[in-house]
């Protein structure tokens, strides 16, 4: 059974739209669209239907066309206008491998896309291949689908693709006896996987012993899997869609649940837009961070032995 899209946040409608939060709510108000609902915070949410008619609209209104003829329209005559526009895209740069990612995806060759990031990986090494080259690469990709240049199940090919590049890498990598034991998940309304598994990457390659529970884990599970699987430390990711009130809460939750010498990651997009951590809580928005936890992780600890 597959995962309902979630709600989205103004913040990352204005994200995945490129229209701007003071459109957004211009037009509710000028032309009764769109139209959010509003979370327990009373902060505006986004049905995912909604945000694919804004991203039409966007890419109509790059061509020319006005707000005003087009916004209140049905998606139906949306999508009749974009058949007889010409949508312009700016080009990537030749030869790069988000060039190469999005050629191979609009020529459906998701075998090719796992080759090419394989063999990228072995020319870069691991530690390069997720910083330098997979972190720009994601923000293409999520670019290009929200202008519309691939369709979801394409971006969903690519994902799959990476995951699968860095699950192997992965399988010859990860040490049981490594240092910390680190528990990755995502919480039930985050269904992004990848930022886990890249996060893994590089703990593993520093010598931590990386446990993934995949994404889509609720809070009494995950403090289930960390006392079962005695770990050090339990890492969450947020990406940009996961609304930032929520993430406080539950990493309070999650304090709450956990024994008090197991720290708590959160990382992602997301966590970029929290002034601070919640008590007893750190925050990575960077993979750099996630790096320099690892390192006062073992400094920590290897001053009490």
């Amino acid at each position: 059974m597959s995962t309902p899209a979630p709600y989205l946040s103004i913040g990352a409608v204005e994200r995945e739209t490129g229209l701007s939060k003071d459109v957004l709510r211009k037009w509710e108000g000028r032309y009764g669209f769109p139209r959010p609902l509003r979370d327990e915070f009373g902060e505006r949410i986004y049905p995912p239907d909604q945000v694919n008619r804004l991203r039409l609209i966007k890419r109509l209104m790059d061509t020319g066309m006005r707000p005003s003829s087009i916004v209140a329209r049905e998606e139906a005559d949306l999508l009749a206008l974009a058949g007889n526009r010409h949508v312009s895209t700016p080009a990537a740069q030749d030869g790069s491998i988000e060039t190469t990612a999005l050629d191979l995806l609009r020529r459906h060759d998701p075998e090719g896309l796992r080759q090419a990031l394989h063999r990228l990986l072995l020319r870069q090494g691991l530690a390069a291949f997720v910083q330098d080259s997979l972190t720009p690469l994601n923000h293409a990709v999520g670019e290009a689908w929200s202008r519309g240049e691939i369709e979801i199940y394409e971006e969903h090919l690519y994902t799959e693709a990476v995951q699968g590049v860095l699950r192997n890498a992965l399988a010859g990598l990860n040490d049981r006896h490594g240092r910390p034991r680190v528990l990755l998940t995502t919480l039930p309304e985050e269904p992004h996987g990848l930022g886990i598994l890249m996060v893994a990457a590089l703990l593993a390659l520093e010598g931590a012993y990386c446990l993934s529970l995949g994404p889509q884990t609720p809070l009494e599970e995950v403090a289930n899997a960390a006392r079962a699987q005695a770990v050090d430390v339990v890492v969450l990711s947020f990406s940009i869609i996961y609304p930032p009130r929520r993430i406080p809460p539950a990493l309070a939750e999650l304090r709450q649940r956990l024994e008090a010498g197991v720290e708590i990651w959160a990382g992602g997009a997301a966590t970029a837009r929290l002034s601070r951590a919640p008590a007893g809580t750190r925050l990575l928005p960077t993979m750099e961070d996630a790096l320099a936890a690892l390192a006062e992780w073992r400094r920590s600890h290897d001053a009490r032995t």
